[in-house]
């Protein structure tokens, strides 16, 4: 028997959902050939790489406003099962991509990042949204500032989808202590994700995003990338800012990029890097 790709065996699930009208309730999810802009008729876009919806949006063939909107329907289809996210953020991220679909209309693209949708583990700090670490003491908290990283992710282009359920307080390698309920694996829901960056893993391995941040102190990002099936990184002290994260152990936290190819993660570490890699540039040149 033939071997098939992970996006061929997705691609086919696709098309058997779409054979019994589950996806049809969603108009705009997988048939973009209603807007001219691009994208064909009947194809997912929620299965394409990061770095393949970023040479997509940049030869004009899907516009971020189509990505967008895939991803938000196929979250509205599995969320419910999944219990990747705890917070939507619909309509800012269609604020945002529409915004970024003018700009690459006029030419102007801020980078790979341009216009592609992403998730934030939810004790990294989002002004004007709930950031509640997984826990019922902060099921209420909403920042006033973006944390650095989001800062830097928003300048190139990136727009923010939603926040990302998570052990609580990261205080965990499994995922399935939450005030919002247990993020379940994509791969079996009777399994856990690892954890304690639980929903980024899920939501990745779902395609329910096109990359994620996690946060990992003893393995959070490992271990739940490990355990579904995707890709992620425990960048070096001081690469990436934890300025505006919810602290595990702050002389030990890291905050870094989960996608679904290495690929991937190396454009989006390649814009959330601070002072600390801004210093070794210079060293390095001179």
């Amino acid at each position: 028997m033939g071997t098939i790709t992970r996006r061929e065996f997705a691609s086919l699930c696709t098309g058997t959902l779409a054979m019994g009208g589950l996806l049809g309730a969603f108009p705009g999810a997988v048939c973009a050939a209603s807007n001219p802009e691009g994208g064909s008729a009947g194809e997912d876009l929620t299965v394409l790489t990061l770095s393949e919806a970023s040479a997509r949006i940049h030869i004009r063939s899907v516009t971020s406003t189509q990505l967008t909107q895939a991803l938000l329907a196929r979250i509205a289809v599995y969320n419910p099962k999944l219990d990747a996210y705890i917070t939507v953020m619909a309509a800012e991220a269609l604020k945002q991509a529409a915004q970024l679909d003018k700009e690459a209309k006029a030419g102007k693209f801020r980078g790979p990042l341009h216009g592609i949708p992403i998730s934030l583990k939810d004790n990294i700090d989002t002004a004007g949204t709930r950031t509640t670490a997984a826990s019922p003491m902060f099921r209420t908290r909403v920042p006033t500032e973006d944390a650095e990283v989001v800062t830097r992710l928003k300048a190139a282009g990136a727009i923010i989808l939603g926040k990302l359920n998570l052990h609580e307080f990261a205080l965990g390698c499994t995922g399935d202590v939450s005030y919002f309920g247990p993020s379940r694996n994509p791969w079996s829901l009777e399994h856990v994700t690892g954890g304690s960056s639980a929903g980024s893993g899920a939501a990745v391995a779902a395609d329910l995003c096109f990359g994620a941040l996690g946060t990992d102190t003893g393995g959070s990002i490992r271990v739940p990338s490990s355990w579904c099936g995707i890709v992620g990184i425990k960048p070096t002290t001081g690469l990436v800012s934890i300025r505006g994260i919810i602290p595990c152990t702050a002389s030990l936290d890291h905050c870094g990029p989960m996608a679904r190819t290495v690929e991937d993660v190396a454009l989006m570490l390649t814009h959330m890097t601070g002072s600390a890699f801004s210093i070794l540039q210079r060293t390095t040149r001179n």
